[in-house]
């Protein structure tokens, strides 16, 4: 056959240089060791640019006497390195958000005073052209991005975003933080002033991140505690009822506290209670002397709500004798800022300190910044570091003037992994609404959570798990035998784990060609190389970023570009993959020519190697094609791409030598008005892309029973996880046939393999209709609801988790009388006009 033929012919061409061939194995531990150092080099270059960020912000907040105001339009265009965006690589612009008033003093002080950060911005990315966004997020709510980008309203014409939001911020700006949030819900609390703390609750828990651990109590006449799976929910359910005890509620929070700190749980550094009530009338002075003085460790910082200010100055007293915060939140609009003071609080013993500590975020989807799905889908983290006030008379306040960051894609550390010694990708498929991953979500086989602790402690090792990938987007499913390499990457907080499969996943294949006979056959029409990989680099020097992957390999093996970074055992093991291939062009245009030798209905012929290289012939024009979109650049799933290998290839390369692997378009395919009607059963799940129990049900039911089919059920799953049943033929049964009874008729049907294939073959009789009689129902099991003990058996069993190395909960210098309420720093004259005279320019 024309398929068989194809093999051969490639066989032929490689046993001529069989002799400039040698097969290696893949140590893992090597291969993860090397990886690390190089994601710890990469690493490394963004924490020097931040630094090099926080440090030309301390010199202009020293040397700032010459004033220079600019009032420009940002131009911009599309750049492929920030995700196709219109940006402008000269400058950075300044987004505030629309609860800010823009012509606040400190608001346009901070715009001056950062403006030395364009340089350094341009000189990081000059530096390392892998960088991408680099900013300044100001405590006093601007945002300075780099490069500059016109920021789009949403459908109101408001821009929400804050960047005080943004867990790069919070994390930087504070130590991690057990956080108690005690709200009253007794009846004074109706309308406008229940809707203000519900906005007021789910702010606060906006400003949390992956270090915190945060509880709810809710108060009336007796007190609640919320499940914290369901926060946001349940918050939004509040209603009020009966008087607030807020002293019973006081007492209860202390005591969550004090009990974390005794098990060893929670943070392990600051603690706070966050009252939000409309009045306090109970004398607080008992509770505090029991629970919290003299030491004050527990913050308590107050939330008045509502115009009335009867108890304003109870509310205050809690906050200023808890080393606190008070605030007055009077309408919804007032809720965000007063939020965030806690947060300048919270920063101040790391201010007084001078301790400047750079942090990275866990991997997270922006899905803010960005405005179309396929650019929000991004996994990222960030690094970034504190910028704080260096003035003498203001250290004991403990001022932070915001923080400085960039953003990681982790597309681009992928870029550094050697694809071709991997024999696939993991594919990571995030959850649009999820701020962060866990290891848990991408290797759920790891059920006992041996890999994810051992990774977690930054522990160097191995392991072995059976595996279960679903490819094809879900429809079909792959057995897999996998070894994990693990290691640590030092100077940062990650880990850095690796996959080989057991088998062909094992060895890699290397060899020898001259770069003249490779480059020509490299040239070839029918031939592409994987255009996410990175076989040379073309990030470094701009006039390289238009060139694609196949145009900057020609470049730099001609010479026309010497000086280009390339991967030299990548391309060596290219070349040979296009000489040994190149025959194929050949024969694949003499079959399309000559078209006895075609075989009836054949589309498309194509073939991959571990290189990512590709070629194909297409023998049908695409208005006559069924796979339309096969191989185009709208079919992500069958092409190289950085994250995985094609479904084809993966599969193929799962199945047994010399067997045919036969992969079937989705297509609707129905028998009409024929006696019995064949089909060909893929042993991955469906018939031309079709689930078989939808076809016919009757038949799938016995097919089961009969055990020529196997079902296995897993375990039980956790809330937003749906179980998908898949169906595996089993290799050992040639040949089975039965009859189905349904009522008057019966139904009659054979089931064989067909050899040295993935297909059985099963005929039907068609005159006899069971559908009614004998449906096959596929059941999704849907998440059970929580009942009571599993919610304490997940209290009991938190996962392991690595804590920041540092803590600044404490500084006996600090100045707690700034509490809220007033001012407690003038600002001078000639800084106000200053001011004014720039908010006139930007107007």
């Amino acid at each position: 056959s024309v398929k068989n033929t194809n093999c051969v012919f490639s066989l032929k061409k490689y046993k001529d240089i069989e002799a400039a061939v040698k097969i290696e194995e893949v140590v893992g531990e090597e291969l993860a060791k090397k990886f690390a150092e190089e994601m710890e080099e990469m690493l490394g270059r963004k924490m020097k640019s931040v630094k090099d960020e926080y440090n030309s912000l301390r010199v202009s907040l020293i040397f700032h006497d010459e004033m220079i105001f600019r009032c420009l339009i940002l131009d911009s265009s599309k750049n492929e390195h920030f995700n196709k965006l219109p940006v402008n690589t000269q400058l950075s612009n300044i987004q505030v958000p629309t609860n800010v008033y823009n012509r606040d003093p400190d608001i346009l002080n901070g715009v001056y005073m950062s403006e030395a950060l364009n340089d350094v911005f341009i000189d990081n990315f000059q530096k390392d052209p892998t960088l991408t966004w680099q900013y300044f997020g100001s405590a006093a709510g601007f945002f300075r991005l780099y490069p500059g980008i016109q920021w789009i309203p949403d459908e109101n014409g408001v821009v929400t975003f804050d960047c005080r939001n943004r867990n790069w911020y919070i994390q930087a700006a504070t130590s991690p933080k057990d956080v108690v949030i005690v709200v009253d819900v007794s009846g004074s609390m109706k309308g406008l002033r229940l809707t203000i703390a519900k906005h007021t609750i789910n702010t606060i828990l906006d400003t949390l991140g992956e270090n915190d651990f945060v509880n709810i109590v809710a108060v009336s006449a007796r007190v609640e505690t919320l499940d914290p799976q369901h926060f946001k929910l349940l918050v939004d359910g509040l209603h009020v009822k009966g008087e607030g005890k807020v002293k019973n509620a006081m007492k209860e929070s202390f005591k969550i506290l004090n009990e974390a700190a005794a098990l060893g749980q929670g943070s392990l550094c600051n603690q706070a209670i966050m009252l939000i009530t409309d009045g306090a009338m109970e004398d607080f002075q008992s509770v505090f002397e029991e629970f919290n003085w003299p030491e004050r460790r527990v913050r308590v910082f107050t939330y008045l709500i509502g115009r009335e200010m009867t108890f304003a100055e109870n509310v205050k007293w809690i906050a200023c004798n808890n080393k606190g915060y008070y605030t007055h939140v009077s309408t919804l609009a007032d809720v965000q800022e007063n939020v965030m003071e806690y947060l300048h609080v919270l920063s101040r013993p790391m201010v007084i300190n001078h301790d400047h500590d750079i942090i990275w975020t866990e991997a997270y989807m922006d899905s803010v910044l960005f405005n179309s799905q396929a650019q929000s889908l991004l996994l990222m983290t960030s690094v970034a570091m504190p910028v704080f006030s260096k003035k003498k008379e203001t250290l004991s306040h403990g001022i932070l003037l915001g923080v400085v960051g960039t953003d990681v894609a982790l597309k681009e550390l992928m870029r550094l992994a050697p694809r071709y010694k991997y024999k696939e990708g993991k594919r990571l498929k995030p959850k649009p609404n999820y701020n962060s991953v866990d290891l848990m979500e991408v290797e759920w086989e790891d059920t006992e959570e041996k890999l994810r602790t051992a990774m977690v402690r930054g522990e160097t090792g191995t392991m072995a798990l059976d595996v279960r990938a679903s490819v094809d987007k879900g429809r079909r499913v792959m057995f897999l035998k996998n070894d994990y390499f693990y290691t640590v990457i030092n100077e940062t907080p990650f880990s850095l784990g690796i996959v080989l499969t057991r088998g062909y996943g094992q060895y890699i294949f290397i060899g020898n060609v001259s770069v003249e006979e490779g480059l020509h056959d490299l040239l070839a029409p029918d031939l592409t190389i994987a255009s996410e990989w990175t076989y040379c680099e073309t990030d470094i020097d701009p006039a390289h970023r238009k060139l694609s992957q196949l145009q900057a390999v020609v470049q730099y093996l001609t010479g026309k570009e010497p000086h280009l970074e390339c991967d030299a055992q990548l391309l060596q093991q290219t070349l040979f993959d296009a000489v040994v291939t190149a025959p194929m062009e050949a024969y694949w245009t003499a079959l399309m020519l000559n078209t006895s030798g075609m075989d009836e209905g054949v589309e498309t012929a194509f073939l991959g190697t571990r290189s990512g290289l590709m070629r194909f012939q297409r023998y049908a024009g695409v208005e006559k094609r069924i796979g339309k979109t096969f191989l185009t650049s709208t079919d992500m799933e069958n092409m190289f791409t950085l994250d995985h290998f094609p479904v084809w290839y993966r599969r193929a390369s799962e199945y047994p030598a010399g067997q045919f692997l036969y992969y079937m378009p989705r297509q609707e395919t129905r028998g009409k008005g024929n006696t019995f009607i064949a089909y060909f059963i893929s042993n991955f799940l469906s018939p031309a892309g079709r689930f078989f129990g939808e076809v016919d049900g009757s038949v799938m039911t016995t097919l089961i029973k009969m055990a020529s089919a196997h079902k296995k059920r897993g375990d039980m799953l956790q809330p937003c996880d749906t179980e998908y049943p898949s169906f595996v033929y089993e290799p050992s049964v040639k040949e089975t046939n039965s009859i189905i009874k349904c009522g008057r008729c019966q139904k009659m049907f054979v089931v064989q393999q067909i050899p040295e294939s993935n297909l059985l073959m099963l005929v039907v009789q068609a005159d006899c209709d069971c559908s009614r009689q004998r449906p096959f129902v596929l059941l999704l099991l849907d998440a059970a609801a929580h009942n009571a003990s599993v919610k304490c058996d997940r209290m009991r069993s938190q996962k392991i988790r690595r804590r920041p190395e540092s803590c600044h909960a404490y500084h006996a210098q600090e100045n707690a009388n700034d509490c809220g309420g007033a001012s407690v720093i003038s600002l001078s004259a000639s800084v106000f006009l200053t001011c004014l005279f720039f908010a006139k320019c930007v107007s």
